[in-house]
């Protein structure tokens, strides 16, 4: 059997948010309000201004 109703919306903790890029919801870069997943922070922190340190 299934759930009779759907889950409540999430207001704090890791699940009230979503990566603005691909909607994951671990592992999530909330500083300067960028809102994007590791992975995703990795593929356009260039865009962004971030540089590699080495």
């Amino acid at each position: 059997m299934g759930k009779s109703r759907p889950a409540k919306p999430r207001k704090f903790g890791k699940g009230a948010y979503k990566c603005e890029r691909c909607g994951g919801v671990g592992n999530l870069i909330r500083s300067h309000g960028l809102n994007l997943c590791r992975q995703c922070f990795r593929e356009v922190a260039e865009k962004l201004g971030f540089k590699k340190l080495d």
